[in-house]
């Protein structure tokens, strides 16, 4: 049995997926990044293989432990990958993230059209289409984000932590802002699928990210919903890269 680890470091955390063979067996957040932490996995589940994808100034030492110990690849646009990114004015600029997520899309539904939506720090909206080609998309604040910005830039209002237990019409400043900002997200990803079908016909929507458990409720639009298909797509592109 080959075992990988498949490392995803965003903005707010750093994860690590292992998997067993082809299977995923397991999702990791880890304190840090640390020499020693990423020794301690290593030693842990004595890794064949090891992906990073990073949007982060992460630890440069853990790639040369990764590196002595497995076969390492670090997610970039010179990776190979079963897309292209020819239609993307600057393809140097894609996030490691996002090349995840539509390789993630063309895995679960391959020769389909897929809309592929991270929710993360940031709203990702990814498209793929058929031929495999990633056309490109749009980013837009995430809900941790929204929360802050009321917080930061207004006198008064606090900070809230998400909850999906709140009412259309808030009836205090916390559930007001639960219905403004989870609500008025719902909305909009509804609005941008919309727009998209406008434009392109027949896709499925994948929605991802570890705040998808907030939204899948309050989505008018049928969705592919899988909290860890960043994983998927890393795991396939180290297969890739092998």
């Amino acid at each position: 049995m080959s075992t990988t680890l498949c490392f995803d470091f965003g903005n707010t955390r750093k994860k690590c997926a292992v998997f067993f063979d082809a299977d995923f067996a397991e999702e990791l957040v880890l304190e840090n990044d640390d020499d020693e932490t990423i020794r301690m996995l290593i030693d842990r589940y004595r890794p064949e293989r090891s992906i990073l994808s990073s949007v982060i100034d992460h630890n440069p030492g853990m790639e040369e432990l990764l590196r002595q110990a497995t076969r390492f690849h670090k997610l970039g646009h010179l990776s190979k990958l079963p897309v292209t990114t020819r239609a993307v004015g600057k393809p140097e600029t894609i996030g490691a993230d996002r090349l995840a997520l539509v390789v993630a899309a063309v895995t679960v539904f391959p020769g389909k059209n897929n809309l592929v939506i991270g929710l993360g720090s940031a709203i990702t909206y990814n498209y793929v289409n058929k031929y495999g080609e990633f056309i490109g998309g749009g980013i837009s604040p995430g809900m941790e984000m929204r929360f802050r910005s009321l917080h930061e830039f207004t006198a008064k209002l606090p900070l809230v932590k998400a909850d999906w237990n709140f009412p259309l019409a808030g009836y205090d400043t916390r559930t007001n802002i639960l219905s403004g900002v989870i609500l008025g997200m719902a909305k909009e990803i509804d609005g941008m699928i919309s727009a998209y079908e406008e434009k392109y016909a027949n896709f499925n929507v994948l929605l991802s990210g570890g705040d998808a458990v907030y939204f899948t409720r309050h989505l008018k639009k049928k969705i592919f919903a899988d909290p860890g298909l960043i994983y998927k797509g890393l795991y396939a592109i180290s297969v890739f890269n092998d």
